[in-house]
């Protein structure tokens, strides 16, 4: 297997951020032919191009786009085609593993700004939004000053032209620094959020491509999905076909951490396996064999060693029984206590959760109890079915999916690794580590994570 650096290929040249060096590299050629077009043409070259969100869900990118309602001469108008347009760019990564958004827009933030451009001109908005985690300082001024850098070439601000119904087509675009919260990478929380009010999720429908941003049609899309259309683009619809399987076409960035010789970002084909990643990052760490790993991040239910040849594309990670999510893999050896690891996620999400419904305020607080308990040898073998229980009691009966990320962890260690449980009855606390018990801070009295 070879990598296929797209995004990724010039990450290592002199001052890849500037507007000279990207667009000596070919940069905005893909917003030129874009303006050749009409938004309608935009939209279907991405629609056949295969473009899967590469957000969590993999939902068509080209599809998205489409449900944004059009005004059509000659046809009814659709609830809300007489409304503002609007594009917006969900930066707010902050899924625990997954680490591939924040060095793109920092290496190379060009790549993001043509293709919001791209899109925007496609869904024809006016105005659009990049939505980026605070706490990334250097990443939200190196992303500030390309999108400066855009105005002052006339990108941004300026008529760029456009055919059909896109002709005279300008651009505002805002960056806008978010409030560290986990629940705002959640779409329509982050739109609450950028609106100026506590990030929640929203009941839908109205989805956000009929009422979303200001109550007006809205597209939501990842940093990943919009960097990938300036390609599609310039070098075309057969070229990104080329790459990956029938149904996940495409070259993506997998964030390989955890116990591996050589963690980082590894550009490869959708459908590669885990196991031809982990020859190029030169295997598990000396000594040591893979025990557990997540195909997506925290939230996807984890894998064992028996799905090292898992093709890693949506249909070969989900018949797997996981998600491929943001392609986060974190890799955990034999040393690693597996009731420790889920612990240690699900007390994130309890921190994390706004607490607007009753299954994830209160469930996520009930398994960080029943697991510290296992964790410190004082839970008995009623707990395990407790465990389970409470955990389904919340997948799938959340507000929205922080819930079952919550407890699909739970649940596929329960699966691959019960004994592993056990012992922590039987042996009176975590056989990996005798002193874990004096490690927990005492658990708050009452449940919820609006506490």
């Amino acid at each position: 297997m070879t990598l296929t650096p797209v995004l990724s290929a010039r990450w290592g040249d002199p001052e890849p951020w500037t507007l000279d060096s990207y667009r000596a590299a070919g940069g905005y050629e893909g917003l030129r032919r874009a303006l050749a077009m009409t938004p309608g043409e935009v939209i279907d070259t991405v629609k056949a191009s295969g473009l899967r969100g590469r957000g969590g869900a993999g939902f068509p990118t080209g599809l998205k786009w489409s449900f944004i309602p059009q005004l059509v001469p000659g046809e009814d108008p659709k609830p809300g085609a007489d409304k503002p347009h609007y594009l917006v760019v969900n930066a707010d990564e902050s899924e625990p593993g997954t680490c591939k958004d924040m060095p793109l827009m920092f290496a190379t933030p060009h790549t993001l700004v043509e293709g919001a451009i791209i899109a925007a001109y496609a869904i024809r908005a006016r105005h659009a939004f990049i939505y980026i985690r605070g706490e990334v300082l250097g990443v939200q001024r190196r992303l500030r000053a390309a999108v400066a850098e855009a105005y002052a070439a006339g990108y941004l601000g300026a008529p760029l032209g456009g055919t059909g119904d896109g002709a005279g087509f300008t651009l505002e675009l805002t960056v806008h620094g978010g409030a560290g919260a986990y629940i705002c990478g959640e779409e329509t929380a982050l739109l609450d959020s950028l609106e100026g009010r506590r990030g929640q999720p929203r009941l839908r429908p109205p989805f956000p491509a009929v009422a979303g941003l200001y109550a007006s049609p809205t597209c939501v899309n990842n940093v990943e999905s919009i960097s990938s259309v300036p390609a599609i683009l310039s070098r075309g619809v057969e070229w990104f076909r080329s790459m990956g399987s029938e149904k996940s076409p495409g070259f993506t960035l997998y964030s390989l951490s955890g116990h591996v010789a050589r963690p980082g970002q590894y550009e490869a084909p959708l459908g590669v396996t885990l196991r031809e990643i982990l020859d190029l990052a030169g295997g598990v760490r000396p000594g040591h064999r893979l025990k557990f790993w997540t195909p997506g991040g925290s939230s996807t239910p984890m894998l064992t060693a028996d799905h090292l040849d898992v093709p890693l594309d949506y249909e070969g990670v989900g018949a797997a029984g996981s998600m491929l999510g943001t392609k986060a893999l974190q890799i955990f050896d034999e040393t690693t206590c597996v009731v420790r690891a889920v612990l240690r996620w699900t007390e994130f999400y309890a921190h994390e959760s706004c607490g607007k419904c009753t299954p994830c305020r209160e469930g996520t607080y009930w398994l960080v109890r029943l697991l510290r308990r296992l964790e410190r040898g004082e839970g008995d073998a009623g707990d395990l079915d407790v465990l389970a229980d409470v955990a389904d009691g919340v997948l799938g009966k959340a507000f929205c999916a922080l819930g079952d990320g919550a407890a699909s962890p739970i649940q596929s260690s329960l699966k691959y690794f019960r004994d592993e449980y056990v012992r922590h009855v039987t042996d009176g606390g975590c056989p990996f580590d005798p002193t874990a018990s004096m490690r927990f801070a005492p658990v708050p009295a009452t449940g919820g994570g609006a506490r």
